[in-house]
């Protein structure tokens, strides 16, 4: 069996950060997702999705993310069944984020964000600035010496 969703589009608002009776971290948040297909002569269609985050991920996003900011999830769907409060059954699909990134850099972020992303073991403090992609390389290049190679 699979469930793995990734998904990348902008907060609609900042994550709401709540904590259970047992005191775990728990966000939530809906991120807007621009769909690839644009039809002539209309503007681009977005979808929305919640998403809900748990512990050290929840802590961080509640932290760090904020309304307007490009981010990516990774996590499964999951559907919960409910009653509203006219006692009508309703049912709704979520993201259940194990992941979080910001997917853009501090400086093309509307909201400023940090560019950081949580590992699965991260605490209170921000990780460190991820690298740019396509930065001059600053590697030395090595001898060709096949005698050292364990294969």
């Amino acid at each position: 069996m699979l469930n793995r969703v990734v998904l990348m589009g902008r907060l609609t608002r900042d994550p709401e950060l709540r904590r259970t009776q047992a005191g775990i971290a728990v966000t939530s948040f809906t991120l807007a997702v621009d769909r690839a297909y644009v039809a002539k002569g209309e503007e681009r269609q977005a979808d929305f999705f919640d998403v809900t985050c748990w512990r050290q991920t929840a802590e961080f996003t509640a932290k760090w993310f904020h309304k307007g900011q490009l981010v990516a999830v990774a996590g499964r769907l999951q559907q919960r069944k409910w009653q509203d409060k006219d006692g009508n059954n309703r049912i709704s699909v979520e993201v259940v984020a194990d992941e979080a990134h910001f997917a853009e850099r501090k400086q093309d972020s509307p909201s400023g964000g940090e560019g950081y992303s949580v590992p699965p073991h991260a605490d209170d403090t921000p990780p460190p600035q991820q690298p740019i992609l396509n930065a001059p390389s600053s590697f030395a290049e090595l001898e060709d010496d096949e005698d050292d190679l364990p294969f």
